[in-house]
């Protein structure tokens, strides 16, 4: 490589829209620029990187947890493989229930120092959550934002004028002070934002320890042939997630799969599926679910669900089955 890669990290809790920020961003980069994305999820069967897989990017998931755990391995394997592309920059979304100031220490590492260019870490927020003591009282929640040096207030067209004051004001206590905040909706976050230097005060030389349960990161997996279906669930941090992945000659009743989306009471649910309507990205956060139209083809329907909660999972099983009319 002949210069550095211009890396940024993109952070923030659970349902807060960190793909859909992502997705915008690569709508917008410059035509002429090859982007790479790293993104990691709780949940072991990998979302995201469907849906960014048609604006043209380098993708590569580690699914599964905390892509910082296991002495790094996954997330240098993840970034290596992306570094060796040459892209223009590097996007790299850790899972909502992440810990960010470990992967801001690996990218700044001795190994990492000739090849990337870390600029800003960027968090977003539900400017709600700053008034909620679910959110204020997550660790991962607060370091997110600890960590981050630029906060982006996202889905402002549902916020209150007082959950933006609250937002503003947290925002001009902080200590350090941040580099910058933003207002936006849908995630529409200016390309400008990505070129804001990094502060000395976000680099963190020292991994801390932490501790939890999830299950052992493995390689992509796939169904075997002739297997119709296939689940897998992950547990840590107080949540859990069951994700399924569908052959992809199934074909789920999209009317059906929309209201029973809509009725399920979970903290996040997100999918990749193959509808009697076509492929559509489902995304449900907070009891709202968005559909949007993807034009991917032959493509394995997936399926995550996250919750606090440990949910009836062979119920919600036997139901998907039947929508996709699996015997």
């Amino acid at each position: 490589m002949t210069k550095k890669v211009p890396t940024n990290i993109i952070t923030g809790f659970l349902g807060v829209g960190k793909t859909t920020t992502i997705l915008n961003l690569l709508k917008h980069k410059p035509a002429d620029e090859k982007w790479a994305v790293l993104v990691n999820e709780f949940g072991e069967i990998g979302i995201d990187g469907a849906m960014m897989s048609e604006q043209g990017a380098f993708i590569k998931e580690v699914p599964g947890g905390c892509m910082c755990c296991t002495a790094g391995v996954p997330m240098s394997v993840g970034i290596n493989t992306l570094l060796r592309q040459k892209p223009d920059r590097l996007l790299i979304e850790p899972t909502g229930l992440g810990h960010p100031k470990q992967v801001i220490a690996t990218l700044t590492s001795a190994q990492y120092q000739p090849y990337v260019d870390l600029k800003a870490t960027i968090a977003l927020v539900d400017p709600c959550h700053l008034s909620n003591d679910k959110y204020l009282t997550n660790q991962n929640f607060n370091d997110q934002l600890a960590s981050a040096d630029v906060i982006v207030a996202n889905k402002v067209d549902q916020a209150t004028p007082t959950d933006i004051e609250i937002f503003q004001t947290w925002f001009a206590r902080q200590q350090p002070a941040k580099a910058a905040y933003q207002l936006v909706s849908q995630g529409n976050l200016p390309l400008s934002m990505l070129d804001i230097e990094r502060s000395a005060e976000s680099a963190s030389s020292h991994i801390e320890a932490h501790h939890h349960h999830h299950a052992q990161l493995e390689p992509q997996f796939a169904l075997a042939p002739g297997q119709a279906f296939l689940r897998k669930e992950n547990r840590g941090q107080g949540y859990y997630s069951c994700g399924w992945l569908f052959g992809a000659e199934y074909l789920f009743d999209f009317d059906e799969l929309f209201s029973m989306l809509s009725a399920l009471t979970s903290e996040r649910v997100k999918g990749v599926l193959n509808t009697s309507k076509g492929c559509y990205a489902f995304n449900a956060n907070n009891g709202v679910l968005s559909v949007n139209e993807l034009t991917l083809q032959g493509f394995e329907s997936r399926l995550e669900v996250i919750d606090s909660q440990l949910m009836p999972w062979d119920q919600l099983e036997s139901i998907l089955l039947t929508l996709a009319n699996i015997k």
